[in-house]
């Protein structure tokens, strides 16, 4: 099928090239008509994505877009932590979802270098955040997808065990807004390994993007130059995860928000390296 439509445009091509001969004057449909046509044939060259990759794809937009709308609900938010410095954690309960918690901070780095230490050298997150033991990258799909494994540090006295998560994440941007989301997946290359629990959720909750299972909220960053200051950073982090467990409410609560001030702390000293 991809061939006959590669040899149909071609032919379309050719015809309209002997139309554009044949003509006196100027024929502007006809150009632009060859121009998409052209486009169409160069199209037809790009391997297509398998319906796997396809479903990581949806995947990754679902996280992105349910992400933005929450964020986008202004009402509700109520107060869990602020630090002399302007960061802050505030949190909200949604009923599909659960409690959700959202971090705003501003780093004193430009959006391109920021995006570049989050996306580009995502690699090397286990450098400089001790709760990340590694992270690897599976697959790219486009240039919008990627399938991931992580791996978290252990915790002390190991109370919880080794974990490991996979996970799709997603990257747009947007003019001067970028945003970063991902949840929870699975992936045949990379089955359950040994001596890690794998976590239902996409990362461990020190990670980049924590998510718990399809059934919870997903979770994303968003990147936007300071109004009026370039060279300052906004970072809002959408946080999604249901620690099921003996724990309190109230103990988790609280290692939520603190684990987002300390990831906004770690990723400022790194980039002042």
């Amino acid at each position: 099928l991809s061939g006959l439509r590669r040899q149909a445009a071609v032919a379309i091509s050719q015809e309209l090239s002997k139309l554009a001969c044949r003509s006196t004057g100027p024929n502007t449909w006809i150009n632009q008509v060859r121009r998409r046509s052209s486009l169409l044939s160069s199209r037809l060259e790009e391997k297509p994505f398998s319906e796997m990759e396809m479903s990581y794809i949806k995947q990754g937009e679902e996280a992105l877009q349910k992400s933005l709308s929450i964020l986008g609900d202004q009402d509700g938010w109520k107060t869990e932590t602020v630090v002399d410095n302007g960061d802050k954690v505030l949190s909200k309960v949604l009923p599909d979802v659960g409690k959700v918690f959202r971090l705003e901070v501003v780093v004193d780095q430009p959006l391109d270098t920021v995006y570049s230490e989050l996306v580009d050298k995502m690699e090397q997150m286990g450098d400089w955040n001790p709760n990340i033991k590694e992270i690897k990258i599976l697959q790219k799909i486009g240039k919008d997808t990627v399938i991931t494994h992580e791996k978290a540090a252990a915790t002390p006295g190991n109370i919880v065990g080794p974990r490991d998560f996979v996970s799709v994440r997603c990257s747009k941007r947007r003019g001067s807004t970028c945003v970063l989301a991902g949840m929870s997946t699975t992936y045949g290359a990379m089955p359950e390994q040994k001596g890690f629990i794998r976590h239902c959720c996409s990362q461990h909750t020190h990670t980049l993007l924590s998510l718990c299972g399809a059934e919870n909220g997903p979770t994303c960053m968003i990147l936007r130059p300071l109004p009026g200051n370039p060279s300052q950073t906004k970072l809002t982090w959408l946080l999604s995860i249901d620690l099921k467990g003996w724990l309190p409410k109230t103990i988790i609560n609280q290692v939520l928000s603190q684990t987002q001030v300390d990831f906004a702390n770690h990723l400022r000293e790194r980039l002042a390296q």
